[in-house]
């Protein structure tokens, strides 16, 4: 067991700021899985501190601030442990549940992060990402107006999510980025093109979210239950689910043989980025559990062979299904 001993640390970017390899994603707790015990999301909190976990990641967007007010309190008891992103670009509807839309605009940051400091009780935001990128907001305005919250002491630290490589460079040309953050798994290799290799030339921390493919890389997903917004995600659809379940089998032989689990081997395939292409990486698989916690964390020191790696490598090209069921809200609408 990865203990808070052992776990590994990097940095995020050239920000000076050191995180754990492994974080937290924190979304889960407010919505979009299904109902949560918030005893048990609040002891996971907790426990993720204890086991050396130091980077936390939540949005104004979860639960619309619900998620940025439930980890108040946990923050700013553990204030100097804690390392806090959060992130801004999202506008949702009271009145349309479902609607999206994306807003980069100088004024809507400035509001954004004074509502986001306010929920969260605290004076300074670790990492502030732009959550999605607007095509009608130049991204060098935004990263100037990000520059300008860090000059006043508001964030320390610039991150975006779902960039492209061009995008990225482009970004920080204006403000030195100290980390990129978005969907990047065994199922889910898209980034690759360009925005992981801008990365790594920029020494740019990479953050990957769903590591897990929102769960179906623990092999443990059935059925989902209502509200569950897995629902409207192509990979989960019927036909494409029980294709992708097939491809799970390298990850089961593999974690059979070591003695663990398939979420552990692949959040190991992505420790393994790390080493692979000389880039700082630090996924935030998410959960409300603190036995799925310890399973999670203890697979940041799992050193995978070349031959386990190479028995995992041609599934991406296989797995039926796009990431997201409208590609023009992340950056593979862009590649």
């Amino acid at each position: 067991m990865t203990t808070a001993e052992t776990l590994p640390t990097t940095t995020l970017g050239a920000s000076g700021i050191e995180v754990s390899v492994q974080g937290l994603g924190c979304m889960g707790i407010s919505e979009f899985y299904g109902s949560s015990d918030f005893t048990e999301s609040r002891a996971t909190l907790d426990r993720a501190l204890e086991l050396g976990v130091t980077l936390f990641d939540t949005a104004d967007v979860y639960g619309a601030g619900h998620n940025e007010e439930f980890l108040s309190e946990f923050v700013r008891a553990n204030r100097d442990r804690v390392v806090l992103a959060t992130k801004f670009g999202i506008v949702r509807k009271a009145d349309d549940p479902a609607y999206r839309g994306i807003d980069n605009s100088p004024d809507y940051i400035r509001n954004a992060v004074e509502g986001s400091l306010r929920r969260l009780g605290i004076d300074t935001i670790d990492l502030y990402y732009m959550h999605r990128r607007s095509p009608e907001a130049p991204i060098e305005d935004t990263v100037g107006v990000l520059a300008e919250l860090l000059q006043q002491g508001k964030i320390r630290a610039i991150g975006l999510s779902e960039v492209t490589g061009p995008e990225l460079r482009a970004a920080y040309a204006v403000h030195p980025i100290a980390a990129v953050q978005s969907e990047w798994s065994i199922f889910s290799r898209d980034v690759e093109q360009t925005v992981v290799p801008a990365a790594t030339e920029l020494g740019v921390t990479f953050v990957p979210y769903s590591p897990l493919g929102r769960g179906f890389l623990t092999g443990a997903v059935t059925e989902l239950t209502e509200g569950d917004v897995r629902r409207v995600f192509p990979r989960f659809a019927e036909e494409n689910a029980a294709r992708n379940a097939e491809l799970l089998a390298p990850l089961r032989t593999i974690a059979e043989a070591r003695g663990g689990t398939l979420a552990q081997v692949a959040l190991a395939w992505l420790h393994a980025q790390a080493r692979v292409r000389d880039l700082s990486v630090a996924p935030i698989p998410g959960t409300r559990s603190r036995t799925r916690l310890a399973e999670n964390v203890a697979a940041a020191t799992i050193e995978l062979t070349d031959d386990e790696l190479a028995t995992l490598e041609p599934i991406a090209d296989r797995v039926a299904g796009n990431r997201a069921a409208d590609l023009s809200f992340v950056s593979a609408g862009r590649e």
